[in-house]
């Protein structure tokens, strides 16, 4: 215990020392992979190592090749940077080794999931009475969720897809937003629905589904099982949905309604954002992070579904070794998600919230929504540099030239190491993509990264 309490001490100053380099630490990699590799054994050393010569050794081929993207100038891949509390917390959490499946196993990591569910159904404006599995992050919230959709449109219709599966059941229609984020067409690949099973809405100019034009759409399809995806945050853009609309129109339909909220759904948490979200709670289904706006370590994501006896029925399974797992037990934690030895992700969560309360929450989204606003405003004054979409949450899109330019700026961006930021192509053109996440990003953070543009696309010219 010494040995241990003695690294403990080592591990805790060597993670203090890397987060207080962070504000003006280079962002990007000193190295690439093969570079890391090359420090590492290539072959396993046949006797063990003590434990202070693992830590060396891990640290020292790792350090180099780590990405800054829990520091402040990290705007690629809506990336949010873990916060003091949840980082301790999640420290805490490898520490006790808890296996959050059931009760039996761990009563402490099911309460948290209850408590921090709570609070997040709470404060995103979700129904009370709604089930929340904490899953891996956003891919895995879609999955989950439709997974349970899957469940209830096929068993509206006398199908039992556990019990029978997909062969020669009912064609499933899945209406979804031309622009939805691919993590829903992966689920619909994982869950044997197939990308075919797409039925796409035309999108607004900003990104949206177009909810007229999903009227139309569903007007026009024969009785049958239907999902519909709707998005909360358009990953280029930010735009959502109009979910007062939306879930209007698949209501009338009996289509289940999932929404993709993986970062734009904390817009709830937000008095004045909280309009563009507005309809949400009408849904059946909700994908949303933690390791994006709430900031919390990764891996941290939430499956939300209005219908808890139908999210249990899609993933919950019994066993006769599983202790507790009995006929009447109160449903949560690997009920409620696909994994069943899985971390505990409520401790990390219920820590963010607890040290931020609900305006901490509320301010950490607005002051990142206000950092994008800069980001647009100083952008746009530079001279052919054009911001092309309505900045309404964190997310900017920047026009500097053609895809070549487009593609100079932002390896020179990068190699300069003051900010991370990466290129998207939106409606066939190649733009550079910024993404505010970071409960540290701040004015000054902001401008240097504005500069480092404006040096790197000089450059580019020249």
């Amino acid at each position: 215990m010494d040995d241990l309490r003695a690294a403990l001490h080592d591990v805790a100053d060597r993670i203090a020392a890397y987060r207080e380099e962070l504000p003006t630490r280079q962002v990007v990699p000193e190295v690439g992979r093969s570079d890391v590799r090359r420090l590492l054994p290539e072959r396993l050393p046949d006797d063990p190592a003590p434990l202070d010569v693992v830590i060396d050794e891990l640290t020292a081929a790792a350090q180099p090749g780590l990405m800054a993207s829990a520091g402040p100038r990290y705007y690629g891949f809506v990336i949010g940077g873990s916060t003091a509390p949840t980082l301790a917390a999640d420290l805490l959490t490898s520490g006790w080794d808890q296996c959050a499946y059931n009760e039996a196993l761990s009563p402490a990591a099911l309460a948290f999931e209850d408590v921090a569910g709570a609070w997040l159904k709470d404060l995103l404006g979700l129904p009370r009475t709604a089930s929340v599995g904490f899953v891996t992050g956003a891919q895995g919230a879609n999955t989950t969720c439709l997974a349970a959709a899957r469940w209830q449109v096929l068993n509206r219709y006398g199908w039992d897809v556990g019990r029978d599966g997909l062969t020669g059941a009912p064609r499933v229609r899945v209406v979804a937003g031309a622009e939805r984020h691919a993590t829903i067409d992966r689920s619909l690949r994982l869950l044997g629905l197939g990308e075919s099973s797409v039925v796409e809405v035309l999108a607004t100019a900003q990104g949206a589904m177009d909810a007229e034009a999903l009227a139309t759409t569903l007007a026009g399809l024969e009785s049958g099982p239907i999902i519909v995806c709707a998005q909360a945050g358009n990953v280029n853009t930010g735009a959502c949905d109009d979910l007062i609309a939306v879930t209007a129109a698949a209501q009338a339909v009996g289509a289940w309604v999932h929404v993709d909220g993986a970062f734009g759904l904390w817009a709830a948490a937000s008095p004045s954002l909280r309009h563009l979200v507005r309809g949400a709670e009408n849904a059946d289904s909700w994908a949303c992070d933690g390791h994006k706006w709430l900031n919390v370590p990764y891996d941290c994501g939430y499956a939300v579904c209005a219908h808890p006896d139908v999210h249990a029925t899609a993933l919950a399974y019994t066993a006769s070794y599983l202790t507790g797992q009995v006929a009447g037990h109160e449903l949560g934690g690997g009920d409620f998600v696909p994994e069943s030895s899985r971390r505990a992700r409520g401790f990390a969560t219920w820590a963010a919230l607890r040290a931020l309360g609900r305006t901490g929450v509320e301010n950490l989204v607005d002051r990142c929504c206000a950092m994008a606003r800069r980001f647009a405003e100083r952008l746009d004054a530079l001279d052919g540099v054009e911001v092309v979409n309505e900045v309404v949450l964190n997310q900017v899109l920047v026009r500097v030239g053609d895809e070549a330019l487009t593609a100079d700026v932002e390896r020179r961006v990068q190699a300069s190491g003051t900010c991370w930021l990466g290129a998207t192509t939106w409606r066939g053109e190649r733009l550079l993509r910024i993404s505010v996440s970071n409960w540290a990003t701040s004015v000054d953070d902001v401008d240097l990264s504005v500069e480092a543009i404006a040096q790197a696309l000089a450059a580019a010219r020249a």
